[in-house]
C-alpha cells in the first residue's frame, strides 16, 4: 500500500515520520504497537492514531527499519510500497555499499537493497511519497539517481540506451588511451628489451627530451580516458569512502606524480632513485579502460533475457471499433476491444478468441515448442506468434496486466532481489578498499624502512601493485551477475522466480510435495477403457450410455459424453433422468432402460455383473474408477474413467528422484486410487482423504524434521498450502490465487519444469559459489604478492602493469562464468531420467 505521509525535522536533528499499521482493530492495539515502538533503541516518541492507522514516531538516532520489526513483532503488519531506482556512477561492490548505507539512513525507509548489475535500488518505504529524499540522499553519497516508473516500457529502452552510450564512451576512450600507451610503452620499455635498440634511439633522441614526450603521452591517458578515475575517486576519498575508483586513482597518480618529481625535479629524491614510471600510470588506466569496456559489454548481455522479452512485447494493435478496422499504439487499446490477426503477426496483447481457427507459436513466453491449437474461447497470450490462420478475438487484459508484462515484472524483480549468500560479501565490501589503502600505506612503509636500495623505489611500486590489484569490483558482480543470468534464463524456459530468494531456497528443498488433481492429472476425467458385453458393440453399448449421462454433470459423466463424441457418435436425449448418489444414474434412451453405475448398483438392480468383476478389479488397482452399463436390465458393458496423468509427469517425477528429493502426493482421493498412481510413478509417500484445509498441515509436519519442503499446485485450496511451503510452485495454468501464493510460476504448466527449475537453481547456485570463491581467492591470493610477500623466499615482485592486467581480468572472468547459465540446458536429463532410462547421476548441462 502507498501512503503519503508528512515527515517533520525538529529543531533537535531528529526526524518524525508517520508509518502506516495494518491490522489495529481497536484501543488495545493502540496501546501494543505504542509500547512496541517505544521500546526501540533511538525512538523519542511514538503516538499511534486508530482512526487513520497511522503510527507518528519521533527518531533520536534510531532507524525506521528497526521499528517496523517493532511494529511486526507485536502482531501487526507496517504498511510498505517499492520505489525503484535507477543509479549511476557505481562501479564495484563497495559503491553498492555506500548506496545502500546512504538510502537506509533516510527516514521512512524499511529496507534498501542495491544491485551492482542491474544499476537499480529497490526501496521500501513506510512513505511513497520521499522519493526526493531518496535521490538526494544518493546525490550525497557521490551517484546519481532517477526514479524508475512500474510499467513504462520506456524505462527498460532508456537503461538500454544509456548502456550502450557507456560502452561505446569507454570504447572510444581505450582507443584513445591505446593510441597514446603504445609509444609510450615503445619509448619506456623498448630500450630494456633490446640494446640495439636502445643505442639507436638514445643516439638519436636526448634523454629528457625522451622523459618529456612519456610525461606529455600519460598526461594524456590520465587526463583524458583516465580523467573519469580522478573525478570519482578523489571526491569518494575526501568522503572518507573509498571506492574502486580511488584506488586506480591513488596507484597511477602516485606512479605519475613520482615520474613527474623525477623528470623536473630528481634532487628531491634520493640519489640513484630518480626513474620514472610513466607507462605504469598510462597502462593502468588503458587496461583498467579495457576491462572495463570488456564488463559493461558482458554485463549487457546478462540483461539478454529481459531484451528479448522486452522485444516481444506489439508496438501495435489492428482492432474494429464501431465497424470500423484501424491499427493504433498498444498503449490505446482498451478492455473489450475486438483485436484482428492475419497470419504471420505478432498477437499484441491478452484475450479471448470469439471468430476463427489458428495455430499460435507461444515457444518465446511459455518455453513449450509445438503450437498451440487456438479456437473459439481459446485464450491468446500477447507477444506470441499467430501461424496459419486469420483470428478475432476480444482483449481482456491490457497494459501492465498482460501476461507478458507480469512476466517482465517478475523476472527484473527477481533479478533485483538479494540472495541470503549476499550477506557475507556485503559484510566484506564495507571495509573492502580502506582496508586495501591500509595494505598500500603498510606495504610502502615497510619496503621504505626495510627495503633493499633503492628502497623508494620499491615502495612505490609495490605500494602501486597493492592498490591495482585489488578487485572489489569481482566481488560486487559474482553474484547478481548469475542471478540475472540464471532468471534470465528460467524465463526464457517458462520458469518464473517471483522472489529472488527462491532462487537459493529451491536448491536447498530435500522434500517435495504434490497436489494431484491438475497438477500431476490433467484434472479432469478421461475414458481409458471400454469392454462391450457380449451382443453389444462398443459404438451400440457406449452411445447409449454418453446418451443418458448427458443429462448428468457429474465429471465422470462428462468424461463419457466427450468419449462418444470423439468416436463420432450422435447422442439420442434421455428422458426420466434420475441420479442415485453413490451408485450411479438410470435414463430412458429411445425407449430402453439405460443404468450406469457400480456394482452395488447392478447388484441391488439384479444384474449379474460378475462377467467383468476381474476387469473390474484391476482398473481399481490402476486408480480408475470402474462403470458398469445395463441395457434393459442386461449387462451391457464395462467402462473405467480416471484422471489421467499429465504428458510429463512421469519423466518429471523420475528426474526428481534421481535429483535425490523426496517426492510425496497430497491428495483428496481415496487411499486405494491414490496408492496406485504412486506405485505407477514411484513416489515414495502418500497423503490421501486430505482436506483441503489441511494440506498446509502436512506440508507443516514435512517440515518438521528441518528439511525444506517445496509445495507444488494450482487451485484456490493450494494457497495455503503454497504460502505454508518454504518454496511454492504453482502451475501457470492453475488460479490467479495460487500463482500469488507461490515463489515460483511455471507458465506453461508442464510439470517437467519443476526439475527444470531445481536444475537451474543448483546450476546458478554453484555459479554463484564459482564466481565468490574465484572474486575473494584472487584478493586474498594476490593482494600479499603485489605487496611483496614472495620477495624473500624468491625474489618475486608484481609489476603494477601485470596487476592492472589482473584486476581487469578478474571482473571480466567472472561475468563470463556467469553467462556460461545462458546455455543451461536440462530436457534432455529429463528424458534420460524417464521410466526405463539409466538413472541420471548430474542435472542440467551448461554448454
Amino acid at each position: 500500500m502507498t501512503m503519503h505521509a508528512k515527515h517533520e525535522v525538529p529543531a533537535t536533528g531528529s526526524s518524525t515520520i508517520d508509518i502506516p499499521v495494518d491490522g489495529m482493530t481497536c484501543a488495545s492495539c493502540v496501546g501494543r504497537v505504542e509500547k512496541a515502538i517505544s521500546a526501540v533503541p533511538g525512538v523519542s516518541e511514538a503516538q499511534v492514531n486508530l482512526a487513520t492507522g497511522k503510527a507518528r514516531v519521533t527518531l533520536a538516532g534510531g532507524n525506521t527499519e528497526a521499528v517496523a520489526e517493532a511494529i511486526r513483532g507485536a502482531g501487526y503488519e507496517p504498511g510498505a510500497t517499492d520505489i525503484t531506482l535507477a543509479i549511476s556512477g557505481m562501479t564495484c561492490a563497495s559503491c553498492v555499499g555506500r548506496v545502500e548505507k546512504a538510502l537506509r539512513a533516510v527516514p521512512g525507509v524499511l529496507k534498501a537493497e542495491v544491485n551492482l548489475a542491474t544499476e537499480r535500488a529497490t526501496v521500501r518505504v513506510a512513505d511513497g511519497g520521499i522519493t526526493p529524499a531518496l535521490v538526494a540522499a544518493v546525490t550525497v553519497a557521490g551517484y546519481e539517481a532517477k526514479p524508475l516508473d512500474e510499467g513504462r516500457s520506456d524505462d527498460g529502452d532508456a537503461a538500454a540506451a544509456r548502456r550502450q552510450a557507456e560502452q561505446t564512451a569507454l570504447g572510444r576512450s581505450v582507443i584513445i588511451a591505446a593510441l597514446a600507451t603504445l609509444p609510450l610503452l615503445v619509448i619506456e620499455m623498448g630500450p630494456h628489451l633490446s640494446d640495439a635498440f636502445h643505442h639507436w634511439l638514445y643516439g638519436r633522441i636526448d634523454a629528457f627530451m625522451l622523459k618529456l614526450i612519456a610525461f606529455a603521452l600519460t598526461t594524456i591517458v590520465l587526463f583524458g580516458p583516465g580523467l573519469r578515475f580522478f573525478l570519482k575517486g578523489w571526491p569518494a576519498l575526501m568522503r572518507a569512502a573509498p571506492d574502486m575508483n580511488a584506488l586506480v586513482m591513488l596507484g597511477a597518480g602516485a606512479a605519475y606524480a613520482y615520474s613527474v618529481v623525477a623528470t623536473f625535479a630528481p634532487d628531491w629524491l634520493p640519489a640513484g632513485t630518480d626513474y620514472t614510471y610513466f607507462e605504469t600510470g598510462a597502462v593502468i588506466v588503458t587496461l583498467i579502460l579495457l576491462g572495463r569496456w570488456f564488463e559493461a559489454r558482458a554485463k549487457g548481455r546478462t540483461s539478454d533475457a529481459i531484451k528479448r522479452l522486452v522485444q516481444l512485447q506489439a508496438r501495435s494493435a489492428r482492432v474494429l471499433r464501431d465497424g470500423v478496422e484501424s491499427e493504433i499504439a498498444i498503449e490505446q487499446v482498451r478492455v473489450g476491444d475486438l483485436v484482428l490477426v492475419r497470419p504471420g503477426e505478432k498477437i499484441p496483447i491478452d484475450g479471448e478468441v470469439v471468430e476463427g481457427a489458428s495455430y499460435v507459436d507461444e515457444a518465446m513466453v511459455t518455453g513449450e515448442p509445438a503450437p498451440a491449437r487456438k479456437s473459439v474461447g481459446a485464450s491468446v497470450i500477447g507477444g506470441t506468434i499467430n501461424r496459419n490462420g486469420a483470428l478475432r478475438f476480444r482483449a481482456e487484459k491490457v497494459g501492465a496486466d498482460t501476461l507478458l508484462a507480469q512476466i517482465l515484472r517478475m523476472v527484473e524483480q527477481a533479478q533485483g532481489a538479494k540472495l541470503p549468500i549476499q550477506a557475507l560479501v556485503d559484510r566484506v565490501t564495507n571495509w573492502f578498499v580502506p582496508a586495501v589503502i591500509a595494505v598500500a600505506l603498510m606495504t610502502f612503509a615497510a619496503w621504505l624502512f626495510f627495503g633493499p636500495s633503492p628502497a623508494l623505489t620499491y615502495a612505490l611500486v609495490n605500494a602501486v601493485a597493492v592498490l591495482i590489484v585489488a578487485c572489489p569490483c569481482a566481488m560486487g558482480l559474482a553474484t547478481p551477475t548469475s542471478i540475472m543470468v540464471g532468471t534470465g534464463r528460467a524465463a526464457e524456459l517458462g520458469i518464473l522466480f517471483r522472489q529472488g530468494a527462491a532462487l537459493q531456497g529451491l536448491s536447498e528443498v530435500a522434500t517435495i510435495a504434490f497436489d494431484k488433481t491438475g497438477t500431476l492429472t490433467k484434472g479432469r476425467p478421461e475414458v481409458t477403457r471400454f469392454i462391450a458385453a457380449e451382443g453389444f458393440t462398443e459404438e451400440e453399448a457406449l452411445c447409449l450410455a454418453a446418451s443418458a449421462e448427458s443429462a448428468s454433470e457429474h465429471p465422470s459423466a462428462e468424461a463419457i459424453v466427450a468419449e462418444a463424441k470423439r468416436r463420432g457418435l450422435a447422442l439420442a436425449p434421455a428422458a426420466d433422468f434420475a441420479a442415485e448418489p453413490g451408485l450411479g444414474i438410470s435414463a430412458q434412451v429411445e425407449g430402453r432402460e439405460i443404468l450406469v453405475g457400480s456394482a452395488r448398483l447392478m447388484a441391488e438392480r439384479g444384474i449379474a455383473a460378475s462377467a467383468f468383476a476381474e476387469r473390474a478389479a484391476t482398473s481399481a488397482r490402476d486408480g480408475e474408477s470402474p462403470l458398469y452399463i445395463a441395457v434393459d436390465g442386461k449387462l451391457a458393458g464395462l467402462i473405467a474413467v480416471a484422471d489421467q496423468l499429465k504428458p510429463g509427469t512421469a519423466a518429471a517425477i523420475h528426474a526428481l528422484k534421481a535429483l535425490g528429493l523426496r517426492i510425496v502426493m497430497v491428495t483428496g482421493d481415496n487411499r486405494a486410487t491414490a496408492e496406485a498412481i504412486a506405485a505407477r510413478l514411484g513416489i515414495d509417500a502418500v497423503e490421501a482423504e486430505v482436506l483441503p484445509t489441511d494440506k498446509a498441515a502436512i506440508v507443516k509436519r514435512l517440515q518438521a524434521d528441518g528439511a525444506k519442503v517445496a509445495f507444488v499446485g494450482d487451485g484456490i485450496n493450494d494457497a495455503p498450502a503454497l504460502a505454508q511451503a518454504d518454496i511454492g510452485i504453482a502451475m501457470g495454468a492453475g488460479t490467479d490465487i495460487a500463482i500469488e501464493s507461490a515463489d515460483i510460476v511455471l507458465i506453461s504448466g508442464d510439470l517437467t519444469h519443476v526439475p527444470e527449475a531445481i536444475g537451474l537453481s543448483k546450476a546458478t547456485m554453484a555459479n554463484i559459489r564459482q564466481n565468490l570463491g574465484w572474486a575473494f581467492g584472487y584478493n586474498v591470493l594476490l593482494i600479499p604478492v603485489a605487496a611483496g610477500l614472495l620477495y624473500p623466499l624468491w625474489g618475486v615482485l608484481m609489476s603494477p602493469v601485470f596487476a592492472s592486467f589482473a584486476m581487469a581480468f578478474s571482473s571480466v572472468s567472472v561475468l563470463a562464468n556467469a553467462l556460461r547459465l545462458r546455455r543451461f540446458a536440462a530436457r534432455q536429463d529429463i528424458v534420460a531420467a524417464a521410466p526405463g532410462a539409466a538413472p541420471a547421476t548430474a542435472f542440467g548441462r551448461m554448454g
